[in-house]
């Protein structure tokens, strides 16, 4: 098994690469979809975070009223370590549990948006980053996604630099292109990704050399 981490800044296309990973035949263990599963409703990790948070963060449905938790805990760090103690062991356990399910040949790559901020790129074989310039991400954040130019800087501002982000690449994926040239791309990063994973499952044991 080879475990990838895949991470790359808002409007940088990681979510299209992970896509065509899949599609390749890469097992996808996300973790945003899962820091959603593991506070839904009737959730142990809901439950917690309405006895750190009050039940004002509960929608009328009984879900997590998600802008009104961030605008608590946004405002406030303190707040938010608070918060982030109760989901990440949650997200982490859960993806380790997706993870032993796969095939021992498998190339399971984890999509984790925040994985430069909380320096977890020792969890991986190796860190793949989707990489766009900045003028590329604002004008995908505001022409694609409808954010206005304020906030779209904002939300860049707030996550690790670029500079950051590709001090802990093993691969790069340069997504300045049409998608054409983004499918080739991650063709060629599978087919590396592959053969090393083969590598890794057909090195000799000890005992064998």
């Amino acid at each position: 098994m080879l475990k990838v981490g895949l991470t790359g800044g808002i409007g940088a296309g990681k979510s299209e690469v992970s896509r065509l990973l899949v599609e390749h035949g890469a097992v996808l263990i996300d973790a945003d979809r899962i820091a959603r599963e593991v506070v839904a409703p009737g959730t142990g990790g809901l439950a917690a975070v309405v006895e750190a948070f009050g039940p004002e963060v509960l929608a009328a449905d009984g879900s997590l009223d998600r802008p009104r938790l961030g605008s608590i805990v946004f405002a406030d760090p303190e707040k938010l370590a608070a918060l982030n103690a109760i989901v990440h062991p949650l997200v982490g356990a859960r993806s380790r549990e997706l993870e032993s399910a796969a095939d021992r040949d498998a190339v399971v790559v984890h999509d984790v948006p925040l994985l430069a901020e909380n320096s977890l790129s020792p969890l991986y074989d190796l860190v793949v980053v989707v990489d766009a310039s900045p003028e590329t991400q604002l004008d995908r954040l505001v022409r694609l996604r409808g954010m206005t130019e304020e906030d779209a800087r904002a939300r860049m501002a707030a996550q690790a630099t670029r500079e950051k982000r590709l001090e802990i690449a093993d691969v790069v994926i340069d997504n300045d292109v049409p998608l054409a040239e983004l499918e080739r791309r991650v063709a060629d990063v599978w087919a590396q990704l592959v053969r090393r994973a083969h590598a890794g499952r057909d090195a000799p044991h000890p005992s064998q050399e």
